[in-house]
């Protein structure tokens, strides 16, 4: 891969040229998702969830207008406390690129960019896709998950979505959704939603060889994995609706939309469950790190080296 506004870490470089497994990471979640301190936390446990299933994390953001794909801990640091930030995905790479600008990747924007390194495999807290407040109000992520060959792992969608509308979009995009070890698909904060997946998978490997199938035939599309929040964290269906739905109202109050919209309803939420809400989304995000790490294993033929 040649670029010149891409820069790979010599450590992602080393394990994508010997085909050791990489994990893609996002960076929305430090730069627009969670208040500090806990995005540096959480950055920090995520790739430590990566290292710890023998895989190389890769954090994928901008920084002074250069797309990086691995960071330093210094870096991981300053994108943390950096106060303005662009929310990156396909249509601002060039704005970010241009302006020489800090940015946080979205699912989209990340998926982009580590296709660009040939990272095939990306853990994630939950997509975007069909927003409530308006059927119009569509995330790139679908776009992205219709046309970028990745797996890519996920607690489901955000729950602050309009979850059947979403699915009908991946159908209809010829996106498999995958349950691990479930048949339903799973809500984000719950493990239920009343909604079934394409297929359920029981293992890493399982789901490996899927991928392999899927694009072999010659599919273009990306493999959503939907990994349910373990049930120790989960908040059950009925009792997260009513806060969703009281966000959601006060957001079409405030007239607040687009890129403003996620944020704010799942800070809402949050205050909403008096942090109930965020501490289920530190516990799915690092669940989706560990099931990413050990399905990207499955997935890399290591390249054995001769000796001299």
């Amino acid at each position: 891969m040649k670029n010149p506004n891409i820069t790979l870490t010599p450590e992602i470089a080393r394990a994508l040229n010997f085909g050791t497994p990489v994990v893609a990471l996002e960076s929305t979640v430090i730069t627009h998702g969670l208040p500090q301190p806990q995005n540096l936390e959480l950055a920090r446990d995520m790739e430590q969830q990566v290292r710890d299933n023998d895989a190389t994390p890769a954090t994928v953001a901008l920084l002074d207008g250069e797309i990086r794909i691995g960071l330093s801990d210094e870096e991981l640091v300053r994108l943390s406390e950096s106060d303005s930030v662009l929310k990156v995905s396909h249509r601002d790479f060039a704005t970010a690129i241009l302006k020489k600008k800090n940015g946080g990747t979205t699912v989209a924007g990340t998926m982009f960019a580590a296709q660009l390194a040939g990272i095939k495999v990306f853990a994630t807290g939950g997509i975007g896709g069909v927003h409530k407040e308006s059927s119009f109000d569509i995330s790139t992520d679908l776009r992205a998950l219709a046309e970028i060959p990745m797996i890519v792992v996920c607690a489901g969608a955000k729950a602050i979505l309009d979850l059947p509308a979403t699915l009908e979009y991946l159908e209809t995009m010829g996106v498999p959704v995958v349950g691990y070890q479930t048949d339903e698909f799973p809500a984000f904060y719950s493990r239920e939603s009343g909604l079934n997946v394409s297929v359920r998978l029981d293992s890493p490997k399982e789901i490996a060889d899927f991928a392999r199938a899927h694009w072999d035939l010659g599919m273009r599309s990306a493999v959503l994995v939907t990994n349910p929040v373990p049930e120790t964290e989960a908040i059950s269906q009925v009792e997260m609706e009513p806060m969703i739905l009281q966000a959601s109202e006060e957001a079409i109050e405030q007239g607040i939309h687009g890129q403003k919209l996620t944020p704010f309803l799942l800070g809402r939420i949050s205050e909403l469950t008096e942090g109930k809400s965020l501490r289920t989304n530190l516990a799915l995000l690092l669940n989706n790190a560990r099931l990413a790490a050990r399905i990207a294993a499955e997935m890399t033929i290591p390249i054995k080296v001769k000796a001299i």
